[in-house]
Formats: C-alpha cells, sequence, structure tokens
C-alpha cells in the first residue's frame, strides 16, 4: 500500500490546475458557493483527525481554484468519509485484508446513503467480480478512474442523484412511461 501512497502523491504533485480551456487535469469548482464547500470539508477533515498527505487549500488568489488534496488515516464515521465533497479530495481508509475476505471493505463501502461512483484496483478477477455486484454504486471504475464515454449510462444509486446521463438510459428522463389496465368483458380475447 505504502508503494501506491507513494505513486499517488507523486502524481498529485504533477497534477495541472487551471483554465479548463487549456490542458490541465483539473478546473476551479463550479461557483464561489461550492469552492467554500470544499474548503469546509478540507477544513474538517483536519479537525476530525484525518492526516493531511497532500493540498487542502485554495490554490492562487483568483477564481476558485483548489489544491488536490489527499487524507490519510480516514476513518468511516468522518463526514469526509460520509458526504459527497464533489472537490478534489481524495480520502484513504485502512481495512485488514490479511484473509484475502473483502466483505468487511464492501460493507464499509456500502454504508452510506450516497453510492455515484467506486473504483476497484487489483488483478484478481474473483475479487473484482465478488466486488462489481456487491457495490451500491451506479459506476464503478476497474483499474482506472473518472473514465466517461458518451454511450455509457452515468448515475448514483442511493441518494446520489435520480436518473441517469449518457447512453440510451439518459433518453429515460426525457419519458413519460404509462401504464393502463382495463378490464375486458370475456368475450375472446387473450383470456
Amino acid at each position: 500500500m505504502m508503494n501506491l501512497l507513494k505513486k499517488q502523491l507523486k502524481q498529485q504533485k504533477k497534477r495541472k490546475v487551471g483554465d479548463p480551456f487549456t490542458d490541465v487535469d483539473q478546473g476551479p469548482q463550479q461557483n464561489k458557493q461550492q469552492f467554500e464547500k470544499v474548503l469546509s470539508y478540507l477544513k474538517l477533515g483536519q479537525q476530525e483527525g484525518a492526516t493531511l498527505l497532500h493540498g487542502g487549500k485554495r490554490l492562487g488568489n483568483e477564481g476558485y481554484y483548489v489544491e488536490p488534496t489527499i487524507f490519510g488515516d480516514v476513518k468511516d464515521n468522518m463526514k469526509i468519509s460520509r458526504e459527497e465533497i464533489f472537490g478534489p479530495c481524495m480520502q484513504i481508509l485502512k481495512f485488514n485484508g490479511s484473509d484475502n475476505n473483502i466483505n468487511e471493505v464492501l460493507d464499509r463501502a456500502n454504508d452510506t446513503n450516497y453510492g455515484l461512483a467506486s473504483g476497484i484496483f487489483s488483478s484478481h478477477i474473483d475479487t473484482i467480480n465478488q466486488a462489481t455486484r456487491a457495490l451500491k454504486t451506479g459506476t464503478v471504475w476497474i483499474n482506472c478512474y473518472d473514465i466517461f464515454d458518451a454511450s455509457l449510462p452515468f448515475g448514483g444509486y442511493k441518494q446520489s442523484g435520480i436518473g441517469r446521463e449518457k447512453g440510451e438510459y439518459a433518453l429515460h428522463n426525457f419519458m413519460q412511461t404509462k401504464t393502463v389496465v382495463q378490464n375486458l368483458p370475456n368475450t375472446g380475447g387473450w383470456y
């Protein structure tokens, strides 16, 4: 795990933040309200005892830019672990994987009111299959993250949105389905 964490921290330091109409990895927050919300979560994470490993503050003096942030030593009951931040914030939670039993991880991942997306990084196909079936999220990325295609539906479970964007499932948002039931006399038909 430490090697993966070191790699991730190295990648975060290279991440280009700036004008989204240029060649960057991350643009600003959408508006002042979201910008302030994200910063409040980053402050709260530190107050709750998570270890700030990278970032955690405003980037620059203009615009709504937030440093890519990584927290370690995150606990399940912390708000940064339980709520949707919708900002550049990664939380790292530890688990006991010595017996190769991922049920603990799946139970913890599903113990939330939200379920927009999840990511699995593994070379074990049985682990991947078990996790993709068990995770209560609308999207599961395997050995990648944040990959989108216009043909793939995107949307969450539970309190993470209603309906789907993209793909043919998005068309359902523009349709009204109606069921009509009528008791017909017994004059033939399909009875």
